[in-house]
């Protein structure tokens, strides 16, 4: 009789639960960014119609200023480029040392035909000094049809026509525009603009494509005079620190739809410093935190790198997990392309920096689960669960800052 003998069998260690878990992670986190890349391609590109038998109103457009920011000038005067009959543009200044006063001076001299107002009030009205800024403005606003939008905005020429059509409907209360970030020179400038353009604009693009929109930015805010009274003016956000994201909340409250512009609009991003860059990102972090703490806490598959990384570690570097990696890398570097200026060579040089922040981004994320305290200009302030913000002086009373720091 002839025996075969046995041929040993080599031990593979088991595919395990933990194993699956991180392909499914790596999985998740490249169909999010072929999600968020396809939201962008397929973002809504077609002009808002305007009824031809409808006159064009009187528009206001209110810009609270503080300090001479980066290419100032060159943000301001776009908006003084618009063809528009009735425009008024009210520039708001809590300080008459400021340099953005000589800014506004410039223009005016510029464009003597244009009706050029420059308010200068240093009067608070609540915690938010944006918002109070606002609120003094506003004392002069001619016009019932209102767009509210921050110092740091450049846009094309058709943006006051774009961003009013809408709301001729009145079933709409707000119309806000999504922007791209464009950053100065710097690699800590540009590394901000990755927050803007790599994680918060494909966001919103995934939101939008998928029929939410619980979102207002100040990059723009229009609205009708009679909504921002139905809400209770700007005084109802004057303690907020995401006053753009309540002011849509609170016309949604009304009833009314909240628009998201086919227009995309610019935002300077100057960031000096590691300390600056980081500082930023965790009080926006935090502020999506207030506003939306669920969603907030069901956003890490939005850090599609760092996720995909977790991911191939957990499943032991199994091919599906590093084949999901290597296309989320992809798809991330291509979505970096798609929001930077063609002409910027450091987009090309610098694209080793694009997973590096990625990563940084992801832990600043955890970082802000850990405490409420925010950075804003040269003051901190707490952020209550509610949104709203208190400042923290260094004569306020020990016991209540400590307090709120452990909140």
């Amino acid at each position: 009789m002839i025996t075969v003998p046995e041929i040993a069998t080599p031990a593979y260690p088991e595919f395990g639960a933990l194993a699956w878990t991180g392909v499914l992670l790596a999985a998740l986190a490249a169909t999010y960014t072929l999600v968020a890349l396809l939201g962008a391609l397929l973002r809504p590109r077609r002009p808002a119609p305007w009824p031809g038998s409808v006159a064009l109103p009187g528009v206001t457009i209110l810009k609270p200023l503080c300090g001479a920011e980066p290419r100032l000038y060159e943000c301001l005067r776009s908006f003084c480029n618009q063809a528009w009959p009735q425009l008024q543009i009210v520039f708001g200044v809590r300080d008459p040392a400021d340099p953005a006063v000589a800014v506004v001076r410039r223009l005016q001299h510029e464009f003597p035909r244009l009706d050029l107002a420059l308010v200068l009030d240093g009067t608070h009205h609540g915690s938010n000094a944006k918002v109070s800024n606002l609120i003094n403005i506003m004392a002069i606003a001619k016009h019932d049809y209102l767009i509210i939008v921050d110092s740091d905005i450049r846009v094309e020429p058709g943006y006051v026509h774009q961003v009013v059509a809408p709301l001729l409907d009145e079933r709409v209360g707000i119309v806000t525009c999504p922007y791209v970030g464009r950053p100065l020179p710097d690699l800590w400038s540009q590394l901000g603009a990755q927050f803007i353009n790599g994680w918060f604009v494909p966001s919103v693009f995934v939101a939008a494509l998928f029929g939410s929109r619980s979102f207002a930015f100040g990059a723009t805010i229009a609205l009708r005079r009679n909504v921002l009274d139905a809400i209770g003016g700007l005084p109802a956000v004057a303690d907020q620190l995401a006053d753009d994201y309540r002011l849509g909340e609170l016309t949604r409250k009304l009833g009314l739809r909240t628009v998201l512009s086919q227009v995309i609009v610019e935002t300077v991003v100057e960031e000096r410093s590691l300390q600056d860059l980081l500082g930023h990102e965790l009080r926006w972090l935090r502020t999506i935190k207030a506003v939306r703490p669920l969603g907030y806490s069901l956003a890490f598959v939005t850090f599609s790198v760092p996720v995909a990384l977790i991911g191939a570690a957990l499943a032991g570097g199994a091919a599906m997990a590093l084949l999901a990696l290597g296309i989320t890398t992809l798809l991330r570097l291509l979505m970096h392309g798609y929001w930077s200026p063609a002409a910027e060579r450091s987009t090309w040089t610098r694209l080793w920096a694009v997973p590096l922040h990625d990563c940084a981004l992801f832990g600043v994320w955890c970082w802000a689960f850990l405490g409420q305290r925010v950075n804003w200009g040269q003051s901190s302030f707490h952020l209550a669960e509610d949104g709203s913000v208190y400042p923290l002086r260094p004569g306020l009373d020990k016991t209540l800052s400590t307090q709120l720091e452990n909140e």
